[in-house]
């Protein structure tokens, strides 16, 4: 495996600073996946879309066989413009919000592979697909037609952690939605008519676990919102929003039981009612530590100098969901920082130092991607 050069390098951090100035927050990726179609295009490759928004593209190879690799378009919700800077060595946002490394760092190394593949040959055939919509449940991955993959395996690049880390298993992920109904009345004259939903809402959420439970296991309550606005008037509604995730499966649906209980014993000790929808937004995975996805990462992280490193995340990504499809899928630490949060970075030296992974990566699946897909 060569390195990349010191052109593609300079490439690599202009690409990602100008996709990370094209905003693209979940359900909104269209902007995005223009330019990315338009760079494939200008490479001479084929681009195909589907009704969902994801783009696939193929570069044959040397050899029989073909490996996938994945990135994401789409970004958590913008709470600033986007303004690419490097500071101290890395890039951020001048503007106080996210610059959108996730995912977008593996979007433009997915890239660059693409330009020198296309140019000098791949040593096996590799598919680039990039999806829509997993910040929000892996909605595009979800729906991804897996009879148009030829992929052996496949790669993400997905974790915001150094370098080395392989992910090896990922959790069960369920989202609650809870609406708690009350009484309106009027706050001053008559309040005792009135059934508080916020109050009933308040005391589910002090009753139910939060945080880390266990080595595998997190509930949190992401938002609440209820009432009319207005101070005079005893709430009558109540909307809370949580998720409870788990590596264990069984564990995870233990854990929605005692929530659901916790609900309704709030909800009853307010005379309230309370509706509770709960959906599963990706089931987890546990890898066999000799298959040849993880064979190719590790020996491809050597080459570049990092050591690898088996992680268990406690993180979803669309490795997730093509697990679930039935195509093997590895998820590779890609050395981004903050990931959601307002001071989210990625080092220069990390974003390169992907492209030379991902660089190595394509070499090292040639050698153990079957020839027959």
């Amino acid at each position: 495996m060569r390195a990349a050069s010191p052109a593609e390098r300079e490439r690599l951090n202009e690409t990602f600073a100008a996709l990370c100035r094209i905003p693209s927050v979940s359900g909104d990726e269209a902007a995005c996946a223009a330019q990315v179609a338009q760079e494939l295009r200008g490479m001479g490759l084929d681009v195909e879309g589907d009704e969902h928004g994801n783009l696939l593209a193929r570069i044959p190879g040397r050899r029989p066989g073909w490996v996938m690799l994945c990135a994401h378009l789409d970004t958590v919700a913008l709470t600033a413009p986007v303004e690419p800077v490097v500071v101290d060595d890395g890039w951020e946002n001048a503007n106080d919000g996210i610059i959108g490394a996730d995912n977008k760092a593996a979007v433009a190394v997915l890239l660059e592979v693409a330009r020198r593949c296309a140019v000098e040959g791949a040593p096996v055939g590799v598919e680039l697909l990039f999806t829509v919509s997993e910040e929000v449940g892996l909605v595009g991955a979800r729906a991804f037609d897996r009879s148009r993959s030829q992929a052996a395996f496949a790669f993400v690049f997905d974790h915001a952690t150094p370098i080395g880390e392989v992910i090896v298993a990922s959790p069960t992920l369920f989202d609650l939605e809870v609406e708690f109904r009350g009484r309106a009345a009027h706050a001053g004259i008559c309040p005792e008519e009135g059934r508080n939903a916020i109050v009933a809402a308040a005391r589910a959420i002090t009753a139910i676990p939060q945080g880390r439970l266990d080595a595998e296991t997190t509930v949190n309550v992401g938002g609440i919102r209820g009432g009319s606005g207005s101070t005079n008037v005893v709430a009558e509604r109540c909307h809370v929003s949580l998720e409870t995730r788990s590596i264990t499966p069984a564990r995870v649906e233990e854990v929605i039981a005692g929530i659901v209980d916790a609900l309704h014993d709030a909800a009853n000790a307010a005379d309230c009612d309370v509706d509770v929808v709960c959906e599963k937004r990706f089931d987890a995975y546990r890898h066999r530590p000799g298959s040849p996805a993880i064979a190719a990462a590790e020996a491809a992280l050597r080459a570049c100098g990092y050591e690898p490193r088996r992680v268990v995340s406690g993180g979803g990504s669309d490795a997730n969901a093509f697990e679930v499809a039935g195509l093997h899928c590895v998820n590779v630490a890609n050395g981004t920082e903050r990931a959601h949060e307002p001071a989210e970075r990625v080092a220069v030296a990390a974003l390169e130092g992907m492209l030379d992974v991902v660089l190595a990566l394509v070499e090292e699946s040639a050698a153990r991607v079957p020839a027959d897909g």
